[in-house]
């Protein structure tokens, strides 16, 4: 016969279970969605956000629209098809390492993070929300930038699965790669004001020598030595395996795609952000001790 179990004692077993709290993985993915909840009602951001490699490309689809095709080892193509790569690449930058370093300082500097620090939410949690945030923004914003690459401008997307095989890993890796550069750069900004400014001024001028408005045959050695240092340089020559022909490689300053050193450039930015965003981050303002 069992032992009768008094309210009490009950009670007492039921408690740890009550006051358990949802794993990590869980609570990040409720997270992600508050965020991606926050993002949407910002509508101005969206649709700037949204909008800015469609219109990159779409102006130099018009102005050079009129020039002779770009061309390699013979093999030419519009030069809609041949900034594409580069506009998925700086969308993929935008959304990751501009979005987080901006949002994340911005919201040091008005006290929301150390609200958060406040609350049963593990700090794992809140990056994963942000991942996810950049994730979604990133998937929306390539698809329709793709969308429209085809249907307004002609582009010939890949019709075969090895050429998606690697948009898919330089898409991932480049993702996640910008994500956590974007949180470890966060805590570069004195304050929320000066954000946008600290943030945007460096990627801006790596999409000028990185290969994203220039074609890399025109830019100077001496600058895509520099630009290879960063991720924006591998994620724009990933693409560009993807979206031209392979006559195209042979334009490259290595004259191949280098995919080994692409995966290996990103997967090191990862792992080195990882680290100094661990030891870096900061909860608080400078002057909030």
């Amino acid at each position: 016969m069992s032992a009768t179990t008094t309210p009490a004692a009950r009670a007492a077993s039921t408690e740890p279970a009550a006051r358990r709290l949802p794993g990590v993985l869980r609570q990040g993915l409720v997270r992600g969605g508050v965020e991606l909840l926050q993002f949407v009602r910002e509508r101005d951001s969206v649709i700037f956000g949204f909008a800015y490699p469609i219109l990159m490309l779409a102006i130099f689809a018009t102005v050079f629209g009129d020039d002779e095709p770009i061309g390699a080892n013979g093999v030419t193509v519009s030069f809609a098809q041949y900034f594409l790569p580069g506009m998925v690449a700086t969308g993929i930058m935008l959304s990751t390492y501009q979005t987080l370093a901006i949002s994340i300082a911005v919201e040091r500097d008005d006290g929301t993070l150390k609200r958060l620090r406040a609350t049963p939410l593990p700090a794992t949690s809140y990056f994963l929300g942000k991942v996810f945030l950049s994730l979604v923004t990133v998937l929306l914003q390539t698809a329709l930038l793709l969308a429209v690459a085809a249907l307004v401008f002609d582009v010939s997307l890949p019709d075969d699965a090895g050429r998606w095989a690697t948009f898919a890993w330089v898409f991932v890796l480049g993702t996640a790669a910008g994500a956590v550069c974007g949180v470890a750069y966060s805590s570069v900004p004195s304050s929320g004001r000066s954000a946008s400014a600290v943030v945007v001024t460096p990627v801006l001028v790596l999409q000028f020598t990185s290969g994203v408005f220039f074609p890399v045959s025109q830019l100077p050695g001496w600058m895509l030595d520099l630009s290879s240092i960063f991720p924006l340089k591998w994620i724009a020559q990933g693409m560009r395996s993807v979206f031209l022909p392979d006559a195209f490689a042979a334009a490259e300053p290595s004259g191949a795609w280098q995919h080994g050193t692409t995966a290996a450039v990103l997967a090191a930015w990862l792992v080195v952000a990882l680290v100094v965003g661990a030891r870096t981050f900061r909860w608080r303002r400078h002057d909030d001790g």
